[in-house]
């Protein structure tokens, strides 16, 4: 079993940042893939950004540019730098860690972006 706890959400006016962190804790295994989801009220859980063990990075087009996704494996830990932030980032974002066919879940962190 993997733990997943998230930090760093918060309000932030339009064109601010956040930085999401995400430690993960348990039966962790290398090569693991850790990301970023988000969910809007009445809206679909989307991928924001995912990133392997071997720190390939993908990310969904509405935030490339301005969004960043790095690991720290020594920490088990995994970071969403969020710059130019826009009203429609706001959602509960969730971080996921994946191996195989095993998914974990993060409690969930909200970022409000508004004036």
């Amino acid at each position: 079993q993997v733990q997943l706890v998230e930090s760093g959400g918060g309000l932030v006016q339009p064109g601010g940042s956040l930085r999401l962190s995400c430690v993960a804790s348990g039966s962790i295994l290398s090569l693991n893939a850790m990301g970023w989801y988000r969910q809007a009220p009445g809206k679909e859980r989307d991928l924001v950004a995912r990133i392997t063990g071997l720190g390939s990075t993908n990310y969904a087009d509405s935030v490339k540019g301005r969004f960043t996704i790095s690991r720290d494996n020594a920490k088990n830990t995994v970071y969403l730098q969020m710059n130019s932030l826009k009203p429609e980032d706001t959602a509960v974002y969730y971080c996921n860690y994946q191996i195989y066919a095993y998914n974990a879940w993060g409690q969930g962190t909200q970022v409000t972006v508004s004036s």
